[in-house]
């Protein structure tokens, strides 16, 4: 029995014994510290079935038999992603008739609740093990390693963007009253992208990308920023370049500029969990940015410049 079961019944035991040697309600209630109305009803249950132990409850008895729960259990540990539908239909087979409500409650009472799985890559054995050898080449890196690192991503930044959750204070039936709308704008209302890059010693240049970025576009950037960069973040000359593997980074001609250029890059591996750090910087870029209440799209490459300054 749990001890907190076990406190009650002596608690109980103790309103009896006190109420047996001529102690009165208010007397009772004081000495243990308990509400009057549960010493009385305590009392008034005693003298009625002559126990204080908790009486069998009425009831209907539960469709589901342990044979049945047990079946439920096994089903959902073997396929998670079963419904509780599917799930009647299968004691439906057994003969056992229940509401997919009542499924979902026994389930929740061992211990199984529905939740929203959570989402990764899709992964091959070969991302996988390119994963695992990155991880393990890399962990033992010294912090000088990583210091000399420099970051680099490109990211669109939406007229009207969702990178802030918000929240009104509202009254039941009034979610749809104009004050109580967020409106949104098909596609963002317009964007602009933008290239940056930054090291442990802080931000690099940022560049802003007009019409389409290719492999000749991107090159032209990182002729025009990294070496810049490097420099204004006074990393040494064992310094690295990191990228993902987008087509327009791992290019013939962007691999052949880089080695021409002797830029050392990183190796990052296909499918991999977006480790690059500069994902917090564009939040925080994009945040203040729309803290501006840009107007339009000629206004954001202005702001996203001041912002990153």
């Amino acid at each position: 029995m749990p001890r907190s079961k076990e406190i009650q019944n002596q608690m109980r035991k103790r309103i009896i014994e006190l109420y047996q040697f001529g102690k009165g309600y208010k007397a009772i209630s004081k000495a243990l510290g308990l509400q009057r109305t549960t010493v009385r009803a305590i009392i008034h249950k005693w003298r009625k079935h002559g126990t204080v132990e908790n009486l069998p409850r009425s009831g209907r008895p539960t469709k589901i038999t342990p044979r049945a729960q047990r079946q439920l259990i096994q089903e959902v540990t073997k396929d998670p992603t079963t419904t509780s539908k599917e799930l009647q239909a299968s004691l439906a087979s057994v003969k056992v008739s229940v509401h997919d409500s009542t499924i979902r409650k026994r389930l929740g009472k061992n211990g199984l609740h529905g939740r929203v799985p959570r989402r990764k890559p899709l992964l091959s054995k070969k991302n996988i093990k390119a994963r695992l050898s990155f991880a393990r080449k890399h962990l033992d890196d010294p912090q000088d390693f990583w210091d000399n690192t420099l970051w680099t991503d490109e990211t669109k930044v939406e007229l009207f963007g969702r990178c802030v959750s918000h929240y009104v204070w509202c009254k039941s039936n009034t979610a749809f009253q104009k004050k109580n709308i967020i409106p949104t704008v098909k596609y963002g209302g317009g964007s602009g992208m933008v290239w940056g890059c930054f090291a442990a010693s802080g931000p690099g240049r940022l560049a802003v990308i007009n019409g389409t970025l290719n492999s000749a576009v991107y090159q032209n950037i990182l002729k025009e920023n990294v070496r810049p960069s490097v420099c204004d973040l006074k990393l040494k000359r064992t310094w690295v370049l990191q990228q993902d593997n987008d087509p327009k980074h791992t290019s013939k001609s962007t691999s052949e500029w880089l080695k021409k250029n002797k830029m050392k890059t990183l190796e990052w591996p296909s499918q991999s969990p977006d480790l690059n750090p500069i994902e917090m910087l564009w939040h925080d870029l994009k945040k203040a940015v729309h803290a501006r209440k840009p107007s339009n799209v000629a206004d954001l490459q202005p702001f996203c410049q001041d912002e990153w300054a």
